[in-house]
């Protein structure tokens, strides 16, 4: 695995971290992919992460592999609320249409994306390294 997107994929959770006026907060996401050539992600518009990231844009992923490494992608977000941004979210994870059911028409479902990011690969064992995001 030599990108940032092999490594969170090789697993369900990854952690997103905001900023919550000035107190950190971080939380698990599960979901990720490739769009547009950018790295997405997915929340609800009623959800604390979401006006987080409204207020500001600057987020840090951290995600630990099997193999005693982990990972940082540091970097700054915007939002794609387009129909078909979703769509392709329901595509690559039809589960989430559970908790959605209206899919890539329910209209607090948004995705958000990387607008630039750094990833850097860590371990007990070698200085960190930077590895493309995909």
């Amino acid at each position: 695995m030599n990108t940032a997107l092999e490594l969170i994929k090789a697993s369900p959770v990854f952690h997103i971290a905001t900023v919550d006026g000035t107190k950190a907060r971080v939380r698990p996401f599960g979901f990720i992919m490739k769009r547009n050539n950018k790295l997405y992600f997915c929340t609800n518009k009623t959800k604390d992460v979401y006006k987080q990231l409204k207020q500001n844009p600057d987020i840090e992923i951290s995600h630990m592999a099997s193999n005693a490494t982990w990972l940082r992608i540091r970097g700054r977000i915007a939002f794609d609320e387009t129909r078909e941004a979703k769509a392709k979210v329901f595509e690559q994870m039809p589960d989430l249409l559970r908790i959605y059911p209206k899919g890539a028409d329910d209209e607090l479902v948004v995705t958000f994306f990387f607008t630039e990011a750094v990833a850097t690969l860590f371990s007990f064992s070698e200085a960190p390294k930077n590895i493309p995001l995909f």
